[in-house]
């Protein structure tokens, strides 16, 4: 159960991007010089953000929907160290990328009703990985439904979806997926990480939102 439970922290670690944490992913410390590619998708996170933050801020339905495509390189170093021993990790570094869809009146409502739930548009997060100079790919869909009271999240669910992957993790990721499906083990850090970045992260970039209103 243990090595189960491993691979899906390797699964949510690079399979719920949005709503999930600061930076719209998972945070691993690196001293090394990003790429010219990190740099890019630290960008679009970004920019993802702020448009994400300023629906939270202002709850303002009427306009652009949120779509972005973004995307995460792990090193393997980085890997290695976040796992902290729970996982022996072989599959080098990896890229992850997903187009993400947020429904900007889903969400607005969400924030300002006294109750309701949101559900996202499902998407796959794809992942490319190498073992022993072979690359990989690991695709998982999922279509997480949040409920707020009073503009703060209460309930959370994954809801995983279609999985392919190297036959070496599949079946751990499965089943593991499939535990979280049946007792939603995983809730209540997804709330924590949701309510932790509408109270903490959209304040860090409250003086970047668009504001965009309708009078």
């Amino acid at each position: 159960m243990r090595f189960v439970l491993g691979l899906l922290a390797v699964a949510i670690v690079f399979g719920v991007p949005h709503l999930a944490a600061q930076d719209l992913g998972p945070q691993v410390k690196s001293n090394r010089k990003p790429t010219q590619e990190e740099r890019a998708q630290k960008a679009a996170r970004e920019a993802c953000k702020i448009e994400i933050c300023d629906i939270i801020e202002t709850r303002e339905r009427h306009g652009p929907d949120i779509a972005c495509d973004i995307g995460w390189t792990w090193r393997t170093d980085e890997i290695i160290d976040a796992l902290a021993g729970r996982v022996d990790w072989n599959w080098g570094q990896v890229i992850c990328r997903t187009e993400l869809r947020l429904d900007r009146a889903g969400l607005a409502k969400a924030m300002s009703a006294p109750r309701a739930s949101f559900k996202a548009e499902p998407h796959t997060v794809r992942c490319d990985l190498q073992q022993d100079g072979e690359p990989y790919v690991m695709e998982i869909e999922l279509a997480p439904t949040v409920t707020f009271k009073n503009g703060k999240a209460t309930i959370a669910k994954v809801n995983w979806g279609d999985l392919s992957a190297p036959a070496a993790i599949y079946p751990g990721i499965y089943a593991a997926t499939g535990l979280d499906n049946t007792t939603n083990f995983l809730g209540p850090e997804i709330v924590h990480q949701i309510n932790k970045f509408v109270r903490k992260d959209c304040a860090k970039v409250k003086d970047r939102l668009p504001g965009r209103r309708v009078n």
